[in-house]
C-alpha cells in the first residue's frame, strides 16, 4: 500500500512539473459578501486550482424529513480542484481571462456545522459533509469584483441517512491579493 502512495504522489509531482506555462492566477485572496467569509484559490497546473472557501453557505438541511426543501445558512469548509476548460476559447476570441475568468468542472467537498437546534421536534447535532461533482463558472473584473457560482450533485454523510443531493455556491466579492500569472487578459 505505502508503494502504491508513494507512486502515486511520484506521478503527480512528474505531471505537475511537466506541464510548461499557466493560464490561470498563481493564487489569489478573495472577500466574499454574498456568502460572507473568505476564500483562496492557488493555481497548480496550466487550467487548475485549488480552491479553499470558509463561509456561511446555504446548504439543504439533511436533518429535516424532506431536504430538498428546507434550506438554510451554515458555516462551512468547502474544497474545490477546479479544472477550467475554455480558457483557450476565451482567450482567442479576446475576452478576458484574468482572475480565472472561465467555466470549470470540479470535485467538491465540504464539512457544515449547523450546530445544535431543533429539527422536527427533536433535536439535531453534528457535522455533516458532502463529497460530489460540480461545474460552474467564475469571472473576475479588473475592479477586483468576483463572482463565481457552481452547480452539481454530491452524496450527504453525516449522523442520518446519507443521499445524493444537489449542491451549489454562489460566491460574490473582491479579490484583496493576487499574484498574477495569468497569460491572456
Amino acid at each position: 500500500m505505502r508503494s502504491f502512495l508513494l507512486l502515486m504522489l511520484l506521478s503527480m509531482l512528474c505531471f505537475t512539473h511537466a506541464q510548461f506555462g499557466k493560464n490561470c492566477e498563481l493564487r489569489q485572496l478573495k472577500i466574499n459578501a454574498f456568502s460572507p467569509g473568505i476564500e483562496y484559490e492557488m493555481g497548480l497546473g496550466v487550467n487548475s486550482t485549488l480552491d479553499i472557501r470558509i463561509a456561511l453557505q446555504p446548504s439543504l438541511d439533511p436533518f429535516t424529513a424532506a431536504p430538498i426543501e428546507n434550506y438554510e445558512l451554515f458555516p462551512a469548509i468547502t474544497v474545490q480542484n477546479r479544472y477550467y476548460y475554455n480558457f483557450g476559447s476565451r482567450a482567442r476570441t479576446r475576452r478576458s481571462i484574468y482572475g480565472n475568468s472561465a467555466n470549470y468542472v470540479a470535485p467538491s467537498v465540504s464539512m457544515v456545522e449547523p450546530g445544535s437546534r431543533i429539527v422536527d421536534g427533536r433535536i439535531a447535532e453534528g457535522v455533516f459533509a458532502t463529497a460530489g461533482l460540480v461545474t460552474g463558472l467564475q469571472r473576475s473584473y479588473d475592479s477586483g469584483l468576483s463572482f463565481s457560482i457552481d452547480v452539481g450533485g454530491a452524496y450527504y454523510l453525516g449522523p442520518f441517512e446519507g443521499g445524493i443531493y444537489p449542491v451549489f455556491n454562489i460566491s460574490l466579492g473582491w479579490i484583496i491579493s493576487e499574484k498574477r500569472w495569468c497569460v491572456g487578459r
